[in-house]
């Protein structure tokens, strides 16, 4: 009984090292095209904020019911 312990956690031993080898995720890298856009055009900026599209919200977030409306 004690013997098949010892071969299912070896087993699981060896099963856990293959994942971390065979499994492993790749060491992130950073390529020099990531830091090559590092300025920022103003002006398109400034166009894009002038084209957003604004929506009304009828904002009810403090309007309580008044009590003589609660019979």
């Amino acid at each position: 009984m004690r013997a098949n312990h010892v071969i299912a956690v070896a087993i699981v031993l060896v099963c856990v090292g293959a994942k971390l080898t065979f499994l492993a995720a790749p060491i992130a890298e950073a390529d020099s095209r990531s830091i090559a856009g590092a300025s920022v055009d103003v002006s398109r900026m400034q166009q894009n904020i002038e084209n957003l599209q604004v929506q009304e919200v009828h904002d009810m977030t403090f309007v309580f019911p008044s009590p003589a409306l609660m019979i």
